[in-house]
């Protein structure tokens, strides 16, 4: 579903990503760690179309999207959340959905009102039904920025969700969280691969990450080191010496 072949950003004389290789298959979660620094989130901003490449390319369901505009990789079928929880936030989370929703139709202004006061039965059923999945229907009414962290860190995933992707990009969903609140994302993640949905997990949280992923990669100084199964990883010396810590797996 994803590649990304020899994908290269410079930034002045800093290599953030150099000839990085790697494919997330439809329905595969795809763990991409590393320590701070190591390009993880730069690779995110390359595939939504954030930042130009130096080099490479990006291909999604076997299309060269490497110079398409950032909401046109959306309406294609790949959506995203933040590292730094990007909200709407005078918006209430019922809000917030919809715009995530229905951005294609927002260009086109078409019918903008109607929609805004509650758009078509089926599209509030689905919010409905996404904002239950995350445990948010209840906060329907509020405004974003009035929910406690957890709730946002909720709410920024299920916007994305919103927008119906078939490949979707988490960078670092479970930062903030405690350990009840990263269960629960765990849970979440595997019903989405059971729906089909491809995930690309960018996650500090190695429990996590070992826990759901199918496969993982490594990055260090914008460097693939490593990929391969999480058993796999965790075996691996040359991650244990960049980011696992010796110990970790012993």
């Amino acid at each position: 579903m994803l590649e990304l072949n020899g994908l290269t950003k410079h930034f002045g004389g800093v290599r953030a990503v150099d000839g990085v290789d790697l494919s997330v298959a439809a329905g595969e979660i795809f763990g991409l760690i590393g320590p701070n620094g190591s390009g993880k989130s730069t690779i995110v901003n390359l595939i939504c179309g954030l930042f130009p490449l130096t080099a490479g390319r990006v291909l999604f369901r076997a299309a060269d999207i490497s110079n398409m505009p950032p909401h046109e990789r959306v309406t294609q079928g790949i959506a995203r959340t933040f590292q730094n929880i990007r909200l709407f936030g005078q918006l209430t989370v019922w809000q917030n959905l919809w715009v995530a929703q229905n951005s294609g139709e927002q260009r086109a202004q078409v019918h903008f009102l109607r929609r805004w006061l509650g758009g078509s039965r089926r599209t509030r059923e689905e919010i409905d039904r996404t904002l239950e999945f995350f445990d948010l229907a209840h906060k329907r009414d509020e405004l974003a920025a009035n929910l406690a962290f957890g709730e946002q860190r909720r709410l920024e995933f299920a916007r994305a969700l919103a927008a119906k992707p078939a490949l979707l990009l988490l960078d670092e969903p479970a930062a903030g969280m405690n350990a009840e609140e990263i269960d629960q994302l765990d849970n979440r993640i595997r019903k989405l691969r059971r729906d089909g949905v491809a995930i690309l997990l960018i996650e500090h949280h190695v429990e996590l990450v070992m826990s759901v992923t199918d496969r993982i990669a490594v990055l260090n100084f914008g460097r693939k080191i490593a990929q391969g199964t999480p058993a796999e990883i965790q075996a691996n010396p040359m991650v244990r010496e960049a980011y696992l810590g010796t110990a970790a797996v012993a």
